[in-house]
């Protein structure tokens, strides 16, 4: 394109474009924010807007299209929920002083990771940007929540660094990651992605030179260690992570175009500090997503979560994944929620008043980047007037926690009162109409809004003295924001009009003019009005200021409320779920008496949840073997102990009678094999356990089906054998739901089959089936394990003479004999049976 031949307006839309290539370029003309060329064919199919075209100087029509500015940010959310990074190109100056063109610039870059706005958050969750760096054999990860001021780092080296990091991204479920040309692993990172966190945006940036001691001059040396304490030994960061971090502040400088004094404590992520979850237990453990469609329902986080405020949420879910490994700040903890668990009072005032206290941190962070306006004032008035009974309430604390966390709210009266004398209790969505500051508060202000408000009574002045002078009894001064000021006469009476009115606008019954004296009043009351929005903004970004430099000690408050709104929250869900406080121990045993499913115990609607024991200790039971049919509860008696251990690490009352747990540094969640056979299958399981027994001596549930593996018992150090309770009835089975002492010899599957409702022929021909397996086992010896069928038995002859084909075609035979159906989960067998049960309607045109 030659852009010589554009106009000027497109000339200067080009060269801001050719600053920003990779972006949709959102610029300001009037009241709207246009797009052009490609931009415009992107935006309008992707938000179904109308396509226009424009002349530009070519000889086609430029295409165009273009929103409102006043609506613009939904239109953003639309399009960086896409994964579309935008440009947004404002008027810098005022167009009425404005020598030619308006002088236009990018004010802000919105990416994923940046977004600020309210449309693009969740409440109860952080939106991190995550910055990778490598150097040599290191990978180090910085991860910024610019809404909320959080940043954090971590370094991982050896052939393994990606994985590392890929298990911090996913605890930390970033909007979008960043990474720097010729990494290492590009490819896999995005395969990776792809499959775990599809909805994060992955992009590429070259850092810009920058100063050495860059990131020192921005987080003023305070650099961390995961407590969030000052940590002597992790003040100098590691080369490899100072330039993640710097690229981090390199990219957040370049995209929000602010200082980001919000972002102010800089992190270490140390997995010596917190028990280690990886990906597969988060997920598995379904912690904060549920594994059916990602909600919060079905998680522990949706059981424990009476949370009154969005920092409460977001630090709750901290919390689960980060449970403690230090007996003494988890006892701490516990002693804050035993103190609001015995205080109903106070913990039921506490929650009252946290439910006035609005999203401090985002607040903050937006006031800082310039994307707040005059509600977001309000809400902090309204969040900082609730703080004194907060203090009161926690000032006669016991607990060394609540104790120290009341010292942390600050009251800001100073603030406050500045907010109370300052904004009005509603004001408009923009900042720059005016409207927002109330009465009193300055004084040029009043004596403007006077002017402004005597409109009313200095035109009823003014009409009377008109039809006084000219006689025309009937004429009328009014005013309309497209024509201003205004003398109606109705059509008969116009010939009294005298010389001096100059007709303005014709009506059909009316005629309208202007005379010097009105025209006057006019340029008054606009000049007021205009003056009015100009002084409003600016003593809006006075108390703005005014906050920024208190973003430090308002960001303390808001740390120190998010932690009482989690310590009362678990102390409610304590109440409410009949929880106890579990006993704490460094002697390596973990007992605990009447456990139940902190989750399914919520689902069961008809149902009681049997509670059941659990031991584990060094030597004796460090590996127990639970064996017992399919939909009995073995994994969720695998899952019930895992979670129990992490809510005692995290500070929570627990669902059980009593218990008395050690701190553990990792929870494992296993898959099943799967396409395996069965002497494969045995032999791999069993290799795992030697290796589990001898080599890693870890606390182990092992829920199996190979029954010939309960003999480890007696031959492999601390094994010990549990099966689930059941109940026979001749052909069928009760699940008792009870782990008891000792293993099971029987899987029961015809048995969970008819539970499942499989037809009766099929589990009639199950039966006889099951007979002769065991027949031919029993005659290969005792120890035999799934003897595969002889040619010319009984059952060989039932499957090629068709003793299936009787029962189902040939199509579904062929699929039940692929399946695997040991290995099978619950939820898959029903899954599969409901697929081949469809498919049978299908074939007998049912």
């Amino acid at each position: 394109m030659d852009i010589s031949q554009l106009t000027p307006m497109f000339q200067e839309y080009m060269a801001v474009k050719n600053q920003h290539p990779d972006e949709l370029l959102f610029y300001r003309l009037g009241d709207f924010y246009e797009l052009f060329f490609d931009d415009a064919l992107t935006v309008s199919r992707e938000l179904g807007l109308t396509l226009t075209g424009r002349a530009g100087g070519l000889e086609e029509r430029i295409p165009m299209c273009g929103v409102p500015y006043h609506s613009v940010e939904g239109y953003l959310a639309k399009l960086v929920k896409k994964g579309y990074r935008i440009a947004v190109c404002e008027q810098v100056e005022d167009p009425k002083l404005a020598k030619g063109l308006v002088k236009r610039e990018v004010i802000r870059v919105i990416t994923p990771g940046t977004a600020l706005k309210e449309q693009l958050l969740s409440d109860a969750h952080n939106r991190f940007l995550a910055f990778l760096q490598e150097e040599e054999d290191e990978l180090a990860l910085c991860a910024a929540d610019v809404s909320t001021g959080e940043c954090q780092w971590f370094v991982a080296q050896g052939a393994d660094r990606l994985a590392a990091v890929e298990e911090q991204l996913y605890r930390l479920q970033p909007a979008e990651v960043v990474v720097v040309p010729g990494l290492t692993g590009y490819d896999a990172l995005t395969a990776w992605l792809k499959t775990r966190l599809p909805d994060c945006a992955l992009n590429m940036y070259q850092v810009a030179d920058a100063e050495t001691d860059f990131v020192q001059q921005h987080f003023g040396g305070m650099v961390s260690g995961a407590s969030g304490a000052q940590d002597a030994a992790t003040r100098e960061l590691p080369a490899v992570a100072a330039d993640a971090v710097r690229g981090l502040l390199d990219y957040l400088h370049a995209t929000v175009m602010a200082d980001l004094s919000q972002v102010n404590t800089l992190t270490r992520i140390d997995p010596r500090q917190f028990m280690e979850l990886d990906a597969t237990a988060l997920r598995n453990l379904e912690l904060l997503r549920n594994m059916r469609d990602g909600g919060k329902r079905g998680t522990l986080l949706g059981v424990l979560d009476f949370t009154c405020t969005s920092m409460g949420s977001r630090l709750l879910q901290k919390w689960i994944e980060q449970p403690l490994l230090d007996l003494s700040a988890i006892v701490a903890r516990q002693d804050a929620v035993e103190e609001c668990y015995n205080q109903p009072e106070l913990r039921e005032e506490l929650q009252d008043a946290l439910k006035q206290v609005y999203d401090l941190e985002r607040i903050v962070a937006r006031l800082e980047v310039g994307t707040a306006n005059a509600r977001d004032l309000v809400s902090l008035r309204t969040s900082l007037a609730a703080l004194p009974q907060l203090k009161t309430l926690l000032v006669h604390a016991k607990a060394p926690l609540l104790i120290r966390l009341c010292g942390e709210v600050n009251l800001h009266q100073e603030l406050l009162d500045t907010l109370v004398a300052a904004v009005v209790d509603e004001p408009p969505f923009t900042i720059r109409e005016g409207g927002m500051i109330r009465d009193g508060y300055d004084l040029e202000l009043d004596e403007l809004h006077a002017t402004a408000r005597d409109n009313t009574s200095w035109m009823q002045q003014f009409e009377a003295k008109i039809k006084e002078s000219t006689g025309i009894k009937t004429l009328k001064v009014g005013f309309n924001k497209v024509f201003g000021y205004y003398i109606e006469v109705s059509k008969g009476q116009t010939g009294l009009v005298p010389d001096n009115f100059v007709r303005k606008q014709t009506l059909v019954n009316a005629e309208r003019y202007i005379v010097p004296e009105l025209r006057e009043f006019e340029n008054k009351i606009l000049s007021a009005k205009e003056k009015i929005q100009q002084l409003e903004y600016y003593l809006f970004n006075q108390i703005r200021e005014a906050i920024r430099k208190q973003i430090p000690a308002l960001q303390a408050t808001a740390r120190a409320l998010a932690q009482v709104d989690v310590l009362a929250a678990l102390a409610k869900a304590a109440v409410k779920y009949d929880y106890h406080r579990p006993l704490l121990n460094d002697k390596g045993y973990i007992s605990v008496t009447d456990g139940r499913h902190p989750v399914v115990e919520r689902l069961l609607e008809q149902e009681i949840f049997v509670p059941n024991d659990v031991h584990l200790d060094r030597d004796g039971e460090r590996m127990l073997v639970l064996t017992g049919p399919n939909m009995a509860g073995k994994s969720t008696y695998m899952r019930q102990v895992a979670l129990l251990v992490l809510l005692a690490q995290m500070g929570s009352f627990i669902p059980a009678k009593r218990a008395d747990i050690c701190p553990v540094d990792r929870i494992f969640t296993r898959i099943g094999g799967r396409g395996t056979s069965t002497f494969d299958g045995m032999s791999i399981a069993r290799s795992v356990m030697e290796y589990i027994a001898k080599k890693i001596q870890a606390k182990t549930l092992f829920a199996t089906h190979y029954h010939q593996l309960i003999a480890l018992e007696d031959e492999l150090p601390g094994v010990k054998n549990y099966s689930v309770a059941i109940k026979e009835r001749g052909n069928d089975i009760v699940f008792l739901r009870r782990i008891v002492r000792g293993g099971t010899d029987r899987s029961y599957g015809v048995h969970v089959a008819r539970l499942a409702g499989l037809p009766r022929k099929v589990l009639q021909r199950a039966d006889e089936l099951l007979k002769e397996y065991d027949a031919q086992a029993a005659s290969c010896g005792a120890g035999a394990v799934g003897a595969a069928v002889p040619q010319g038995s009984a059952a060989a002859d039932a499957v090629t003479d068709g003793g299936m084909s009787s029962l189902f075609s040939s199509g579904l035979q062929q699929e039940l004999l692929q399946l695997d159906v040991m290995s099978m989960t619950p939820i898959e067998a029903m899954n599969t049976l409901y697929k081949l049960q469809a498919q049978a309607k299908q074939e007998a045109g049912m």
